[in-house]
């Protein structure tokens, strides 16, 4: 989706002007060629059979020739070089460091934007809510509204696999929501090209707030990240003076500057001014190509324990905590008191023990809310870990989940390993009588 002066500079060359002095430049580089081709062909037959004089040049007329070719093309290259747009990929402004320098595209990242600049954005929402009555910001119980979002590539996986376990994280999601009231989106699209990747959450949350002004929460969720605790609700009385809920360890944060202090793989974003004006200085080191690549070498040089690949959103958005901390951590919540997001590797071997001995509702590490599969990239045709302990992992976190929800209609899965479901529950006549015991979601799941 383009957007409105996102890339916009001023005293840019016309578009018709562009095009001539493209064309210009395709003109000297096919005389470049033409020198080269006679150079190549001196090389090959001798230069008595190209010369029209009829072989009494002599050697140090060939080599003035000769310097006089090479002269003519890099007087061209100069040429095209001076005549380079400001849009052309090779203008770089260079930042040099001992023997390493590093290019970037400073003009395009310092005026990159998600959109048109948004002001006032609460006061528009609270008079657009005023004038539409139809679209509450509460539900039916007084809660604040909340949009789940989640998204997945446009086309197919890599991995066949990978679609069917995209379908079974979806339908995950879809049960949560409807149990608790929550409105889901999953978007398949790409809303700016710029954005591609894990950056194409900030343009996709931006829209979605500016879209559905009665949602006063909007919560991110990867598509490799699966509801496991069915039970569990958001304190969200506990998030009134905040607009950012993150889950992560402000040790890690303050202390070590670790690039996985927080996750973004599942987070809240209160829909106001303050999120807006987040996402516009987020955004910026998101850009695909060299301004990403260059600025991930400025998120390994100042996170602790950082690989070297190109920027990802968590690293910008922790760097951007980290080094604009009076600006927004006032409005940061950092949880960890249940799984926000919890790392899968440690947890879908301990779901057997967690039925023996707990039940839903608990959301932290004795049941735990959400477990999210960092690593896997089950669409991908890489990962960190093997395919099949990723996608074994994903069947007994679902079927873990899935539990909870079939056992409201007296099925369970016959184990954690199998798609396979078996009755749990007597059939009557009088089904009401038990309805009330069965809607208890916090009740021990049969192992």
């Amino acid at each position: 989706m383009a957007v409105a002066g996102g890339l916009g500079r001023p005293g840019r060359p016309t578009r018709g002007n562009k095009q001539m002095q493209k064309t210009i430049n395709n003109v000297k580089i096919t005389v470049i060629c033409g020198f080269i081709t006679i150079l190549v062909l001196r090389g090959t037959v001798g230069i008595d059979f190209l010369s029209f004089s009829g072989g009494g040049g002599g050697g140090g007329s060939e080599a003035a020739t000769d310097a006089k070719v090479f002269e003519d093309i890099e007087r061209i290259l100069r040429e095209i070089r001076s005549d380079s747009e400001p849009d052309d990929d090779d203008q770089l402004v260079g930042a040099a460091s001992g023997n390493n320098s590093t290019a970037v595209r400073v003009e395009e990242m310092r005026n990159y934007t998600l959109g048109p600049s948004i002001t006032r954005w609460n006061a528009q929402r609270r008079q657009w809510m005023s004038q539409n009555p139809g679209f509450p910001s509460r539900d039916a119980l007084g809660k604040p509204k909340i949009l789940l979002v989640t998204g997945s590539p446009p086309g197919p996986c890599d991995n066949p696999a990978g679609d069917h376990y995209l379908l079974k994280s979806t339908k995950n999601k879809i049960d949560y929501c409807r149990i608790h009231g929550i409105e889901i989106v999953h978007n398949m699209a790409h809303l700016d090209r710029e954005l591609s990747g894990y950056w194409s959450k900030l343009p996709l949350l931006r829209r979605l707030m500016l879209s559905h002004p009665e949602v006063e929460w909007v919560w991110w969720m990867d598509s490799d990240a699966i509801f496991t605790d069915m039970a569990f609700e958001l304190p969200l009385s506990r998030y009134v003076a905040s607009n950012l809920v993150i889950h992560g360890y402000e040790d890690l944060l303050w202390k070590q500057r670790s690039w996985i202090a927080l996750n973004t793989g599942s987070f809240l974003l209160r829909n106001c001014q303050w999120s807006m004006d987040l996402l516009d200085a987020w955004a910026p080191m998101g850009p695909k190509g060299r301004v990403r690549e260059a600025a991930g070498k400025v998120l390994t040089a100042s996170l602790t324990g950082r690989p070297a690949f190109e920027a990802d959103d968590q690293s910008a958005l922790i760097h951007l905590l980290l080094t604009q901390k009076e600006r927004w951590m006032d409005k940061v919540y950092v949880e960890n008191k249940y799984f926000l997001h919890g790392f899968w590797a440690g947890l879908v071997d301990r779901y057997e023990e967690m039925m023996e001995k707990h039940h839903p509702g608990l959301g932290d590490e004795r049941w735990p809310f959400v477990t999210h599969f960092v690593g896997c990239k089950p669409c991908g045709s890489y990962g960190d870990y093997p395919v099949e302990q990723c996608l074994g992992g994903m069947e007994r976190a679902f079927n873990f989940a899935d539990n909870q929800v079939l056992r409201l209609y007296g099925f369970r899965h016959r184990s954690l390993a199998s798609p396979k479901v078996k009755s749990v529950a007597n059939r009557t006549a009088t089904p009401l009588e038990a309805k009330e015991a069965a809607l208890n979601m916090t009740t021990k799941i049969e192992t």
